[in-house]
């Protein structure tokens, strides 16, 4: 078991016994299926600490294995319902060479189970979360799918889903959760030493193009990390940025950045320099009041 999947399952814990003192009807609650927690022999997994869940990770898009890891996320959470279910990582990073008996298991096994459970009402909204575009195309035309979660492929660094993946989901109705949309860091932190793209540290190229986005900002008084969350939220088929937050402070910071007033000469300079592509569709100002 990976330390993440570890702090993950206690998040889980600790949120569930915070959504017991507020109004479930004011919550959207999504979740995640296709990875099992299974007991270690001996306590201990490999590569976690003693204090950790003796718990690791096992890959299982099956019907029944569906029903398991919902039923888990349920009682961590503390509650009978989730709005959203997602159905995680079928893709080439974590599935290798088995990525094809994967993707058919999903759609036999965790596409069946999540479906019914839609057609039945106790979930309202289910899809597929991964960092690959391409095989979401795959699920769109194999699926009746509700949304996706895309992890980092719809930023101001990365525009690579817009020509062909955004407008499929647009005409299909399905709306997209882009998830990192700080491209796990050097959007938020700028191009600082060891700042972080995609999981590792970024790289020269990277930096410099991260580099003249911030000149950009700096000529317009934009903070990069409003320009990181409004950029992707300006598409009509997102629905949501979904960012990672540490604290209060970090959460309060993102709420502002999102309501921060951008002007259209921001955007409009950053498609001059062609920092952002032509196509992207860009905010609305704010309207001055």
């Amino acid at each position: 078991m990976r330390p993440s999947a570890a702090r993950s399952r206690i998040c889980m814990h600790r949120l569930g016994a915070c959504l017991r003192t507020v109004d479930r009807k004011s919550l959207v609650i999504s979740t995640k299926v296709g990875r099992l927690m299974k007991p270690v022999d001996g306590g201990i997994a490999p590569g976690v600490s003693s204090g950790a869940a003796p718990f690791e990770v096992a890959f299982d898009y099956s019907y029944d294995g569906t029903m398991r890891s919902l039923e888990h996320s349920l009682q961590r959470l503390g509650t009978n319902a989730v709005d959203i279910v997602l159905i995680h990582d079928v893709n080439r990073r974590w599935q290798g060479d088995l990525i094809e008996q994967r993707y058919r298991e999903a759609m036999s096994g965790a596409y069946r189970a999540l479906a019914e459970l839609r057609s039945a009402g106790t979930i309202k909204a289910f899809g597929v979360g991964v960092n690959d575009w391409s095989i979401l195309l795959r699920f769109a035309a194999d699926g009746d799918f509700d949304c996706f979660m895309l992890a980092g492929r719809y930023t101001l660094l990365d525009h690579t889903a817009l020509e062909r993946f955004m407008p499929i989901c647009e005409r299909r109705g399905i709306s997209v959760l882009m998830a990192a949309p700080f491209n796990s860091g050097i959007l938020a932190t700028g191009a600082r030493p060891g700042a972080m793209f995609f999981y590792a540290e970024a790289e020269p190229e990277i930096k410099t193009r991260t580099r003249q986005i911030e000149a950009v900002c700096t000529r317009h008084r934009v903070a990069l990390a409003a320009a990181a969350l409004q950029f992707p939220l300006a598409h009509p088929a997102v629905a949501s940025v979904v960012t990672g937050m540490r604290s209060a402070a970090e959460a309060d910071a993102n709420v502002v950045h999102c309501r921060a007033a951008i002007p259209r000469a921001f955007w409009d300079e950053l498609k001059h320099e062609r920092l952002i592509a032509d196509a992207a569709p860009v905010p609305e100002p704010l309207p001055t009041r």
